[in-house]
């Protein structure tokens, strides 16, 4: 069956709507607590999340980190998982829902351009380099899958990050033109033809065009060959389900994603970088291909986790210990 679930069903489990394991449920005092906020971003309404040390203290000052969520997810998935564990090593970690997806404001609904992605990276540094404890000085970035690819981009020019970590980082340009696995370079052609038809027609006044999916059957799901999507297809519409997440982008978004490769210019990438993939992620390739043109980077470490795929990484407990356990030990290290 296609799933059906709905927010007020997953607010009967968090008030949060987070869903994902060991998450907060109330704010404590003396503990990691999370606050809801939402900010200005180019006139649009952005919904985020900010998770604050445990004991914390606005005189004090604290190094921050943001959080960019994976395509098609939200920032109550695994982005939130992160930001909880990082909020639970001292730094303030802010994830935010990108614009025109989720629960950011912007329409048509889920539009999905890597110069909007970028951006909402940098809109979440604004915010939280001015919010009460965080030092200035001591700003990190993390980005998961499509979010790892847009951070790469995001740090090239903002210098405001010191240091920037990716997590089974996801190349969505590279993926988007040539196919999963360069599956589909034959026709790029043919596909720019049908982003560039879907713009005609929307700008005409018509019907806005999507491509990918949103839900999946128990028979389709069977029939998935390819692990990775498989996987994700679970995660997203089986067991960490939001109502706000999907896989669906309007297709005419693809004339700008087509176009578009998160390692153009990522000489420009001055501060520390680490790179983190699963062993056995059918993804590992797209990291593998930027690690070595980041040139210029201060310094930088490839880190794979033995055993792990791409979706394995966003829940898996072993696997997102040794991904924290890694973390810390750079952002402790570079911040």
């Amino acid at each position: 069956m296609i799933s059906t679930i709905t927010q007020a069903q997953i607010a009967k489990e968090n008030p949060f709507t987070l869903v994902y394991e060991n998450a907060i449920t109330k704010n404590k005092k003396g503990q990691v607590n999370i606050h809801p906020v939402t900010y200005k971003l180019n006139d649009l309404d952005i919904s985020a999340n900010l998770y604050i040390p445990a004991n914390y203290d606005p005189s004090k000052k604290y190094p921050a980190i943001t959080v960019a969520h994976p395509n098609g997810g939200v920032k109550e998935q695994t982005a939130g998982l992160y930001a909880q564990r990082l909020a639970e090593l001292g730094y303030i970690a802010i994830t935010a829902d990108a614009a025109y997806q989720g629960a950011s404001g912007g329409t048509p609904r889920n539009v999905d351009k890597p110069q909007n992605r970028i951006e909402d990276i940098h809109g979440m540094a604004d915010f939280i380099l001015q919010y009460p404890g965080v030092d200035t000085e001591r700003l990190g970035a993390l980005g998961i899958c499509g979010g790892g690819g847009y951070t790469l981009k995001a740090v090239q020019s903002d210098k405001r990050f010191k240091a920037v970590a990716t997590l089974s980082m996801f190349n969505t340009g590279l993926v988007r033109r040539n196919g999963f696995l360069n599956s589909q370079i034959n026709t790029t052609q043919e596909r720019l033809q049908q982003a560039s038809n879907a713009r005609a027609i929307e700008t005409s006044g018509g019907d806005i065009i999507y491509s990918g999916v949103d839900g999946i059957s128990d028979e389709e799901l069977a029939k998935v060959s390819t692990l990775f999507y498989r996987q994700g297809y679970e995660y997203y519409f089986r067991t960490h389900a939001q109502p706000n997440s999907t896989f669906l982008y309007t297709t005419s978004s693809l004339i700008d994603l087509m176009a578009w490769d998160a390692t153009d210019g990522i000489e420009l990438i001055d501060q520390p970088l680490l790179m983190i993939a699963g062993s056995n992620a059918q993804t590992l390739y797209l990291t593998l291909d930027a690690f070595p043109k980041a040139t210029n980077a201060k310094s930088k470490e490839l880190f794979l986790i033995d055993g792990a795929t791409h979706i394995e990484t966003y829940w898996k407990p072993e696997y997102v210990n040794q991904a924290v356990d890694k973390l810390e030990e750079f952002y402790k290290s570079n911040l």
